[in-house]
């Protein structure tokens, strides 16, 4: 099967003729483990298109701290912002596993945007979720310990524990490096919280797995941190 821009959700609803269009007009590449895909304050305004494999988007400080962003799976996509305003790349991103993805030029995406309004407008959302998204942890690196932050970043993580009602799952287990650099501090205060919880039964080790005991606990206290 040839690439197409049909495989991206994003296109779907365009019409057959306006994919083939600009199928011609971006390109596919393959990115293998580690690989750096796109570098911080580079003047590039491509739009990475991730048909499948993973990424994690990472912010680096002058002196080596490093904030994870986010990590995109298939369907998703990364470079916008580069593509629609023309400054620098605000993040670096780098490839979890091999990954295929389509790459779209900064004026052939405004040109999709700007012709196709149901392209736009799901632009659109997507941008308003990531400004809330972002909304959300700016308060809590605001107003929440390090324990609470933690709590939030294990149930944004998780997932639905099958046969287990109630309970929340993250498969395989986060590294304790990768948390603190999710939620902004050292490793070994993570280390700190997660025996701590483990002590009070409200997350298990399982095999290949975390499991948040009690979630609905750990969403209380992250609200009363939030009331105080």
């Amino acid at each position: 099967m040839s690439n197409t821009l049909s495989q991206i959700p994003l296109f779907q609803a365009l019409d057959e003729a306006t994919i083939k269009a600009f199928d011609g007009r971006v390109r596919w590449a393959k990115f293998e483990e580690n690989e750096l895909v796109v570098d911080y304050d580079d003047n590039s305004n491509d739009v990475y298109f991730l048909i499948s494999g993973k990424v994690r988007v990472l912010y680096r400080t002058i002196t080596g701290k490093e904030v994870i962003l986010a990590e995109l799976g298939g369907g998703q996509f990364f470079g916008e912002l580069s593509a629609i305003d023309g400054v620098g790349r605000s993040a670096n991103v780098t490839a979890l596993n091999r990954s295929q993805m389509c790459i779209i030029s900064g004026p052939v995406f405004m040109e999709l945007l700007t012709q196709n309004a149901s392209v736009c407008k799901q632009i659109l959302q997507l941008l308003a979720s990531r400004v809330r998204a972002l909304n959300t942890k700016l308060a809590e690196h605001s107003f929440l310990q390090t324990k609470h932050r933690l709590y939030a970043e294990l149930i944004r993580l998780s997932q639905p524990r099958a046969s287990h009602p109630g309970q929340r799952v993250l498969s395989p287990p986060p590294f304790h490096h990768d948390l603190a650099a999710r939620i902004g501090c050292r490793r070994e205060a993570v280390s700190r919280e997660l025996s701590a919880l483990e002590k009070e039964g409200l997350v298990s080790k399982t095999r290949g797995a975390l499991a948040l005991v009690n979630p609905e606990e750990l969403n209380k206290r992250i609200s009363a941190a939030l009331a105080d």
